[in-house]
């Protein structure tokens, strides 16, 4: 384990409580170890830890965040996410491999919408054109790929240029179309859309994404 690694682990198991381990583990289910460190905690502790380590490149980051994700505990990977958004100016397009793979075996909200929303989405933004066509044909994948998290993390990737009053409109529109003609949202309130395995999370980030641009873009239309 590196340095760096290993001071945001202990870090987190300091912080950690028992109380807090089993109401975010019943809020979460199964699937990943959970230390009970509070969303603070490890943000706090990511400063901390960049603070330590001022080398750390973007190589040096990106391997962090491997390392911290690769170990399935809650907090581990949390840490490797707001180490992604403290670093986004410094990743490119050739990073969407990386991410991708976080987002297939993360398969919880709480990880897989701030990679989204907070990393793959201003990461586009910031890159050059060359860069940003690289990446957008990464999306296009997403969108048409199997794997219901990966179409939601396409989706819910420019909801902050929405909410900033920007974004391709016309590149959202044709995502959402794609997966909606795939998984329709439902016709009423009384179907469910937390099914995960039916689609559900794709239907609820179209809808998100939908609302945002109700709200901060009426003038544009679906």
């Amino acid at each position: 384990m590196s340095d760096a690694g290993e001071f945001i682990d202990l870090a987190l198991q300091r912080e950690s409580s028992w109380r807090r381990a089993e109401e975010t583990r019943a809020r979460l289910g199964a699937g990943v170890a959970i230390y009970g460190a509070s969303v603070g905690a490890v943000r706090g502790t990511v400063r901390d830890a960049l603070r330590r380590h001022p080398e750390l490149n973007h190589d040096g980051i990106t391997a962090l965040c491997t390392e911290l994700w690769d170990v399935p505990v809650f907090e581990r990977r949390q840490a490797a996410v707001v180490l992604l958004q403290a670093s986004v100016a410094v990743l490119t397009n050739t990073d969407l491999t990386r991410i991708e793979g976080f987002i297939r075996s993360a398969a919880l909200r709480e990880l897989v919408d701030p990679l989204a929303v907070d990393v793959v989405g201003p990461m586009i933004s910031g890159l050059d054109v060359v860069g940003r066509v690289r990446a957008d044909s990464v999306l296009d994948r997403w969108v048409r790929d199997p794997e219901n998290w990966l179409r939601r993390a396409a989706l819910l990737s420019p909801l902050r240029a929405l909410r900033a009053g920007s974004g391709d409109w016309a590149r959202i529109v044709r995502h959402a179309r794609a997966v909606l003609a795939e998984t329709p949202l439902p016709e009423s309130e009384s179907e469910s859309e937390s099914q995960e395995g039916d689609g559900g999370i794709v239907r609820e980030a179209a809808a998100l994404v939908l609302a945002a641009a109700a709200k901060h873009r009426p003038e544009l239309q679906f």
